[in-house]
C-alpha cells in the first residue's frame, strides 16, 4: 500500500487538535479569573485552588483541565469550581483547610466533623492516580504552586490521589456528609436548666392529660416528637411515666379540688349524663358533677358502664354520690338533681321521697327526643325520607346513573361519593345524615337527569322516570329543605343550650322561642298543616316541671317593668295552672309552718316587685363578643338580690335562692372513640382511663368551657384555610 495518512487517522488527528483548543481555551479562562481573584476582584476559593493543564503522554497536546488543591495537592475535575469548593474545601473534607484561609466570608453553613480523631488526608475520587502523574511528568511547565498560609501545616510531598487504599476513610466521611445533607439534624440546643425543663415538660403532660385523648398515650413516643423534644433541650418524653404516676398525680389534685368545693358549698345541684349513650355503643361514658351556688362546677365521677344501665342502679349511683358529697348527712344541701334520663321513675321518685329536690330532665336531651318526634310523627318528614331513600337507592345501584352523578359531583363539588342511603324506619341521625347528602348533591342530580344517556334509560326503567319527575319537580325540593330546616332549628337551640348551660328560669322564655321560630317556619315555606305545633306542645308537656314556672317568677333577671314603673314577675306570661304550680311548689319546698308565710311573701313579691335600681342592675346585658348575642354581665346577681336585698323575704327568699341557681342542662363528658376503646381491655385499663377523663373533664370545667369541639368549624372553613396557606 502507499505511504500516507489515512482517512481514519486524519480525523483522529483533528479530534485531538480540537481538545487541545478546548483545553487550552477553558485553562486560560481559569487562569484569568483565578489572577482577577487573588486582586480581590473574584471568588475567594481561589487562593487555594489552581488551574492545572493536563498533556498526553503520546502527542504532549493538552487533553484536559484539572483543579488543583494547593492545601492537600488534591486533583479534581475544573467543570464547576465552585461546586468543588464546596464540597472539599467547606464540607470538611479537606484535612488542612480552615476557615481562616477563605478570602471572603460565605453564609453557607459548615458542618462538624462527626469524629473528633486527627484529620486525615482525604480527596475526592475524580482521577485516576497514574494517569495524572503521567500528566505531571509530561507536562513541559506545570504552575508553580501557591504559597501556603504560615498557620496551615506544609502539605506531603509525595502527591495524593483519589481512589487508592489510604482513601477510603475520606470515601466513608462523603458518604456520612452525604447522609446529611439528605435528612439533616441541626445539633441540639444545650440542656435546659432543671426547673425549666421540669416546667416545660409539665406544661406538655397537663396539654396532654387535658386533652381528654384526643392524642394517644402511644404518639408521645413517636420519633418526630422526640427529635422535637431533644432539639429544644428537653429530656426524653415517658408515656408510662405521664399515664402513670404523673396521671395519679394530676388525678389526686383535681379529685381533692372538687371534692372541696363541692363540701363548702351551702347547697348544690347533682347533673348526671351519658345514661342514654349505651344504645348507641358497647360501652358508656357516664359522668356525675355537682352545680355550685356561685355557677362554677366540680366534677364528682367518671365511670364507664356496659351496655344500657337500669334506672335502679342510676338511682343508686346518684344517692352515692349525694352521701358522698354530705358525708353520709341526710341535711337539705342537695336542692335538686339534672339528668338526661330515668325522668319518670328514679328522679320521679328520689323528688318524692325528699320533697327539698328539684330533679329535673335535661333540655338538650329533651330538644334531641322532640327532633325524633318529628322524624316519627311528622307525615312531611316521613314522605321526604322515603323519597330521599328511593332516590340515593337508585343512584347508587344503577350503574349509568352513578356514573353521571358523579361526573356533575366532580364538576360541582370538586369530589364525587355516593349517596348516602337509609331506610325511612333507621335512626334519625341515619335519615337526617341522608337527606342533607341529596340537598348537597341537588344541583348534581338535576344536571344528571338532563343528560341524554339519562334520558335513554328513562325509556326502559320506571324507576328513573319516576325519580326524574321527582327530581324536576319544585315541590320536592322545597319540602326536603323544610325538613332540613325545620331540625337544624332546633339543633341549633341545643347548640346554644349547651354552650350556654341555662338555669332553670329560662326554660319556659326557652320553649316560646321555639314556638315563635316554628311559626315563622312555617310562614316562610308556606306549611298550612298545624301538626308541628302539636307535636312540640306534646314534647313540652312531657318535659315540662313546676320549677319552670317558679324560677321564671322568682328570677329578678325576667321582672317586666309596668305603666307604674315598678318591676313586677311575669305572671302575666303563665296560664292559670302553671300559677298554681307556683304555689304548690313553693309550699312544698318549705316547712308546714312556714307555708302559709312564704304565699304571702309570694303575693306582697307579685305586687311590689323589685326596687327598679336593683332590677336594672340585674338585668344589665352586653354583647358576647363569641357567640355575637347580648349576655347578661353578672348571672349571679339574681340570686345574690334575693340574699341581700330582698332579706325581709325569709321564707320565699330560701326557696329562690336555692331555686333559680338549678341548671336545666346536663352537660355529657366526652372523650375520644379509641380512648373509650382502651377501657375494654382490662379494669385497670378502665380505671386508667376514667382518670384520664376526669383530668380533662376537671379542666374543660375550670376554663367554662362547653360547647363542643371546633374541629368540624376548623376544617370548615376552606377560605381561612386557604388564606392562611397562601400568606404561609
Amino acid at each position: 500500500m502507499a505511504a500516507g495518512n489515512s482517512p481514519g487517522k486524519t480525523s483522529l488527528a483533528e479530534a485531538a487538535e480540537a481538545t487541545a483548543r478546548a483545553a487550552s481555551k477553558r485553562y486560560d479562562a481559569l487562569v484569568a479569573v483565578r489572577t482577577k481573584a487573588l486582586k480581590g476582584k473574584g471568588a475567594w476559593y481561589w487562593a487555594n485552588l489552581e488551574p492545572l493543564l493536563i498533556h498526553g503522554s503520546d502527542d504532549g497536546l493538552p487533553k484536559a483541565v484539572k483543579l488543583r488543591c494547593s492545601l492537600c495537592n488534591a486533583i479534581f475535575s475544573a467543570s464547576n469550581p465552585s461546586r468543588t469548593a464546596s464540597e472539599h474545601l467547606k464540607r470538611g473534607t479537606c484535612p488542612n483547610f480552615s476557615p481562616s484561609a477563605t478570602v471572603a466570608s460565605s453564609s453557607a453553613p459548615r458542618l462538624s466533623s462527626p469524629s473528633s480523631a486527627p484529620a486525615k488526608t482525604s480527596y475526592l475520587a475524580l482521577v485516576d492516580a497514574s494517569t495524572a502523574e503521567r500528566a505531571f511528568s509530561s507536562s513541559p511547565t506545570p504552575p508553580p504552586p501557591l504559597p501556603l498560609p504560615p498557620a496551615l501545616p506544609a502539605p506531603h510531598q509525595r502527591l495524593l490521589l483519589s481512589g487508592g487504599k489510604e482513601d477510603i476513610d475520606a470515601l466513608a466521611l462523603l458518604e456520612d456528609s452525604v447522609k446529611r445533607l439528605k435528612s439533616p439534624k441541626a445539633s441540639p440546643r444545650p440542656a435546659l436548666p432543671k426547673h425549666l425543663s421540669e416546667a416545660a415538660l409539665s406544661l406538655l403532660a397537663d396539654w396532654f392529660l387535658e386533652a381528654g385523648g384526643a392524642a394517644s398515650p402511644s404518639s408521645l413516643s413517636h420519633p418526630k416528637l422526640q427529635s422535637f423534644l431533644h432539639q429544644i433541650g428537653l429530656p426524653v418524653l415517658s408515656p408510662r411515666h405521664i399515664t402513670g404516676p404523673l396521671l395519679e398525680s394530676r388525678f389526686r389534685d383535681a379529685r381533692v379540688d372538687s371534692d372541696t368545693r363541692a363540701r363548702d358549698a351551702v347547697f348544690f345541684q347533682l347533673e348526671s349524663a351519658g345514661w342514654n349513650s349505651a344504645d348507641e355503643d358497647t360501652q358508656s361514658l357516664i359522668s356525675v358533677a355537682v352545680n355550685l351556688p356561685n355557677g362554677t362546677t366540680a366534677l364528682h365521677r367518671v365511670m364507664i358502664i356496659s351496655a344500657r344501665a337500669p334506672s335502679d342502679y342510676a338511682e343508686e349511683v346518684l344517692l352515692n354520690a349525694i352521701e358522698s358529697i354530705t358525708d353520709g348527712d341526710t341535711s337539705q344541701r342537695c336542692a335538686g338533681i339534672v339528668a338526661d334520663r330515668f325522668k319518670s321513675k328514679a328522679l320521679r321518685r328520689l323528688e318524692t321521697e325528699h320533697k327539698w329536690m328539684i330533679n329535673l330532665h335535661c333540655q338538650l336531651q329533651g330538644f334531641h327526643n322532640l327532633i325524633k318526634d318529628f322524624a316519627n310523627d311528622l307525615p312531611l318528614f316521613r314522605s321526604t325520607a322515603t323519597d330521599c331513600s328511593r332516590l340515593s337507592s337508585f343512584f347508587n345501584t344503577n350503574t349509568l346513573a352513578r356514573a353521571l352523578l358523579h361526573k356533575h359531583q366532580l364538576q360541582d363539588l370538586n369530589h364525587s361519593h355516593l349517596l348516602h342511603s337509609s331506610p325511612p324506619s333507621s335512626s334519625f341521625e341515619s335519615v337526617f345524615a341522608m337527606l342533607e347528602d341529596v340537598i348537597n348533591s341537588s344541583h348534581s342530580l338535576q344536571s344528571a337527569i338532563n343528560e341524554n344517556e339519562f334520558k335513554l334509560l328513562c325509556i326502559d326503567d320506571p324507576t328513573a322516570r319516576e325519580l326524574t319527575e321527582m327530581i324536576g319537580n319544585v315541590r320536592f325540593w322545597t319540602e326536603l329543605e323544610a325538613v332540613r330546616s325545620l331540625v337544624n332549628l332546633v339543633k341549633t337551640m341545643g347548640a346554644e343550650m349547651e354552650a350556654e348551660r341555662p338555669v332553670v328560669g329560662r326554660c319556659l322564655p326557652l320553649w316560646n322561642e321555639l314556638r315563635i321560630k316554628v311559626k315563622d317556619w312555617r310562614a316562610k315555606f308556606n306549611f298550612e298543616e298545624h301538626a308541628v305545633e302539636h307535636i312540640v306542645e306534646r314534647r313540652f308537656k312531657k318535659e315540662y316541671h313546676p320549677a319552670w314556672s317558679a324560677a321564671f317568677i322568682l328570677d329578678p333577671l325576667y321582672l317586666s317593668k309596668d305603666a307604674s314603673g315598678k318591676y313586677l314577675p311575669p305572671f302575666k306570661y303563665l296560664t292559670p295552672d302553671q300559677e298554681k304550680d307556683v304555689d304548690r311548689l313553693i309550699t312544698r319546698l318549705v316547712s308546714r309552718e312556714e307555708a302559709h308565710i312564704a304565699l304571702m311573701e309570694l303575693m306582697k313579691w307579685r305586687t311590689e316587685g323589685l326596687d327598679p335600681l336593683y332590677a336594672q342592675a340585674v338585668q344589665v346585658k352586653q354583647l358576647d363578643p363569641a357567640t355575637g348575642r347580648m349576655k347578661v354581665v353578672n348571672p349571679q346577681s339574681s340570686r345574690l338580690v334575693w340574699e341581700t336585698c330582698l332579706s325581709e323575704f325569709r321564707s320565699l327568699g330560701k326557696v329562690a335562692a336555692r331555686l333559680i341557681f338549678l341548671h336545666c342542662t346536663a352537660y355529657r363528658v366526652r372523650c375520644s372513640a379509641s380512648l373509650l376503646r382502651l377501657g375494654r381491655r382490662s379494669p385497670a385499663a378502665a380505671e386508667r382511663v376514667e382518670k384520664m377523663v376526669f383530668v380533662a373533664a376537671h379542666a374543660r370545667f375550670e376554663r367554662r368551657s362547653f360547647s363542643n369541639e371546633q374541629d368540624p368549624e376548623i376544617f370548615g372553613e376552606e377560605e381561612d384555610v386557604s388564606a392562611e396557606a397562601s400568606s404561609v
